[in-house]
């Protein structure tokens, strides 16, 4: 996990300003929320982690659940993005492979979010089952329709779009979720750029030649 950023000793316009303190409170809030859950988090914890008085903190966010809210949210339009290279592929190997890609690299680069939206749901979804119902099904019916063409022209192999789709998930996210238990069984270490690597291309290749997508 990245330290949180600190300001730099450069003086500061109002907006850069404004924009620094969100950045900070918005890392800060996705360890606390990933450490000790929506329940245990508390504002002050949040504004210690950030080096911020807690009033700025409810300067920007005036409760725990709108920046909860917001960290969920973040997440998610990262992962939203991630799907863009989807949209405009002319095959699976293409778009599936290029989800693969980005979402294994946000899985290295928040481990936190992932974290707090896997908790999210694994308790029912108390805060965000509102957008789970809304945003989450709508963008998951769109993905699995794209999907759903590949296999209706014969480029991959008859499964349930949703599925697979639950199966990216569980796999790449795993390494954000379940991070802890691969630096165990790594030596205790974290994974290196060329472990990265290596383990974004193995479930590239599994996933792909396993759906068809992939042909020698």
């Amino acid at each position: 996990m990245a330290e949180v950023p600190r300001p730099s000793s450069r003086p500061l316009k109002r907006n850069e300003i404004r924009a620094q303190n969100e950045a900070l409170i918005l890392r800060a809030a996705e360890k606390v929320f990933a450490e000790a859950g929506f329940g245990g988090a508390t504002m002050q914890l949040i504004a210690d982690l950030a080096g911020l008085p807690k009033a700025n903190l409810h300067y920007y966010f005036a409760t725990k659940e709108e920046l909860y809210r917001r960290v969920v949210q973040d997440i998610f339009e990262i992962w939203l993005q991630a799907a863009e290279a989807m949209d405009g592929a002319d095959t699976p190997a293409e778009g599936l492979g290029a989800y693969i890609e980005a979402k294994m690299d946000i899985s290295r680069r928040h481990p936190d979010g992932s974290k707090v939206w896997a908790s999210e749901v694994m308790h029912g979804a108390p805060v965000i089952q509102d957008y789970l119902e809304t945003t989450l099904r709508d963008w998951t019916r769109g993905r699995a329709a794209l999907i759903q063409r590949w296999i209706d022209e014969g480029q991959m192999a008859p499964v349930d779009p949703e599925h697979l789709l639950y199966m990216l998930w569980a796999t790449t996210q795993h390494y954000a979720d379940f991070g802890h238990q691969i630096e165990t069984l790594n030596a205790g270490q974290p994974l290196s750029d060329a472990q990265w690597r290596e383990a974004t291309e193995t479930v590239k290749q599994i996933i792909l030649r396993g759906i068809g997508a992939l042909r020698d």
